[in-house]
């Protein structure tokens, strides 16, 4: 029988990992025998998590480039899934927030694939998953920076799936439809504000319109998707793309 423990002496760097999809990765990352280094900005909830499954609390600003730069380096697993959002038509949309949100799920991500994969080359061996979305495959009104930063991830996923390869190293994205998520319960009083309608109305109307399976995707879902990728039947998939979508992309 597979053993379940199969990360053992393996380090894990999960960005946005204080709550949600982030936390659920954590723990089950934890829970295969990784070390985790668990980066947000939110310290009491980063280290509640570090507590809860072992990890290594570490409080960072993703939009800070030096802060960035001063991550650790020797990751043999990156989990890039920290995000925000912001809801609104083009012609409104803030270019600060445009800029931020590129910062931080673009420039961060690039700069911690960066900083790691040396470590990586090195040792033969390394799984970036990168936490992208149905986003990154398909657009959505009002969401102009989230669309652009997930197709932008998808790209330099693939980039680094191609350079990688020769050196033992995977590069995926995971891309889950609407997930229940702090980010996605705050989106729903934004949407219903965006298309004028209640906001009990968003979930089903807005929400899962495309989707063929009527629910909500829980954090636990994604996060096993994500440590399948780097479990020990995997070493031939890279530069992939993983729909966790209820069926949004097949129409």
């Amino acid at each position: 029988m597979e053993s379940t423990h199969f990360l053992v002496g393996r380090t894990a760097l999960i960005t946005g990992a204080a709550s949600g999809i982030g936390r659920a990765c954590a723990l089950a990352f934890a829970e295969a025998g990784a070390r985790v280094y668990l980066v947000d900005r939110a310290m009491d909830a980063a280290k509640a998590v570090a507590d809860e499954s072992g990890g290594t609390a570490l409080v960072v600003d993703l939009s800070d480039p030096e802060a960035v730069d001063g991550l650790p380096g020797d990751a043999d697993i990156v989990v890039n899934n920290a995000g925000l959002q912001h809801v609104a038509p083009v012609h409104d949309f803030p270019p600060e927030q445009f800029a931020l949100i590129q910062r931080v799920m673009v420039e961060a991500p690039f700069r911690i694939i960066r900083r790691t994969l040396p470590h990586m080359y090195a040792q033969g061996w390394g799984r970036i998953v990168n936490i992208s979305s149905v986003h990154g495959l398909r657009a959505s009104p009002y969401k102009v920076a989230y669309v652009a930063a997930k197709h932008a991830l998808e790209g330099m996923s693939k980039v680094v799936a191609l350079e990688a390869a020769a050196h033992g190293v995977t590069s995926n994205c995971v891309n889950p439809g609407y997930v229940r998520t702090p980010l996605v319960e705050q989106q729903i009083a934004d949407q219903a504000l965006a298309h004028g309608i209640p906001a009990q109305d968003v979930v089903e109307q807005v929400m899962l319109e495309r989707s063929a399976i009527k629910r909500l995707i829980e954090p636990g879902e994604v996060a096993a998707a994500a440590l399948w990728l780097c479990g020990p039947h995997t070493g031939y998939l890279t530069g992939a793309c993983l729909p966790l979508d209820g069926g949004w992309t097949a129409h």
